[in-house]
Order: C-alpha cells, then structure tokens, then sequence
C-alpha cells in the first residue's frame, strides 16, 4: 500500500548548501558518466538535462529519450493544464527542437525540474515496489543517490500514461504536491500496470 508523503521538517536549501551545489560535477559530466550503464532509467531521466543554462536562466535544452506515447491526447491535456510555477521554480523556455510533451521549470538555486509525459512502464517498476501517494496519484521514485546525482525520479504510475518529473534534491515537498495536482486533474486514474517480481 502507498504511503502518504510527509511533509514535515521539509526545508529550503540553505546558502551553505547552495555553495556545495556549486561545486557538484556538471551535469554534462554526469551525462557522460551514466551514458554507459544501459537500463539505468535514472540515468536516462537527468543526463537528459542539458546545462545550456545561463546566468539570466535562459532557455533549458533537454535530450531526446523514447516516449512511445507523447504524441497521446493524455499528454496533450496534461501540457495544457500544467502551471507556470512550482514552489520558487518558474516555466522554462526549451530549446529547440525540444522533445515532445516535455517541459521545465527553472531557480537560480539549482538544476531544473523536468517533465516528461508518455514514457515507457519503467523498468524498475514491478510488482514489490514501494509507492508513494500525493494528492490521489500513486508515484514511484527512483533514486539517483547510488550514481552520485542529487536528484530524484518520479513516475506517476496509475494514471493511462507514463508520467516522470524529475526533481533536485533537497527543494522540499512543494514541486511533486504542485505536479500531482495537476495530474490527478488532468489525467483520469486507472488500474496499476507493475511488472511480475522475477523469481530466484
């Protein structure tokens, strides 16, 4: 069963966190360092994010990954409903070409929160996975901590499309409640798809 998220004892990066932040590997370093690991979805979600960033939080340009259905009528109607913040982040221009149902929101403090809308079931989703319930939408996280990358992963998983965000940690509940808002409004809930857990 989903747990529901808590939201106590959430914070906002401190400037002291904000200087650490700085001195983190570029993403585009990153990016090339988990291009190899094939599978690793995680990988596949933020090396996806390009640092074509300025100072002036210019256009973000973000990678191309397979997203079998974001030419689907649910991911057209979840882009239209989706805000123009989240917490401090604010909707980002892409550059072009930008891939299909795709979008960001940008902060001076960190990397972008990206979304992406009709991607395959992910792989690490299976019948044993743990789950987390937002605002009615059941969301699996996957982690990058184990590849170094302080972010997270979240795929909206009962829903009739595919949905992930991916968010930089240590920003607080705000963006993954704002989002799921969103979905639940916009995209009607269906039945969990998971994969069978493979045996020994």
């Amino acid at each position: 069963m989903p747990d529901d998220i808590h939201t106590d004892g959430d914070s906002p990066t401190d400037s002291a966190d904000d200087s650490a932040k700085g001195q983190q590997r570029h993403p585009a370093v990153i990016a090339t360092a988990i291009a190899l690991p094939v599978g690793l979805l995680v990988g596949l979600i933020v090396a996806a994010v390009v640092a074509n960033r300025n100072p002036d939080l210019g256009p973000v340009a973000l990678g191309t990954i397979p997203a079998p259905r974001a030419d689907s009528q649910e991911c057209a109607a979840l882009m239209e409903s989706l805000p123009d913040s989240l917490g401090d982040y604010q909707r980002a221009e892409l550059v072009d070409p930008a891939p299909e149902s795709a979008a960001a929101w940008q902060s001076e403090l960190t990397e972008p929160i990206v979304l992406r809308c009709g991607l395959d079931r992910p792989a690490e989703f299976n019948q044993a996975s743990p789950l987390q319930l937002v605002d009615s939408v059941q969301w699996f996280e996957v982690s990058g901590a184990e590849q170094g990358i302080d972010a997270s992963t979240w795929f909206a998983v009962d829903r009739g499309v595919y949905v992930a965000v991916t968010i930089p940690g240590g920003i607080g509940p705000t963006p993954i409640q704002d989002i799921s808002a969103t979905v639940a409004g916009s995209l009607p809930e269906v039945p969990l798809d998971p994969a069978p857990v493979e045996g020994p």
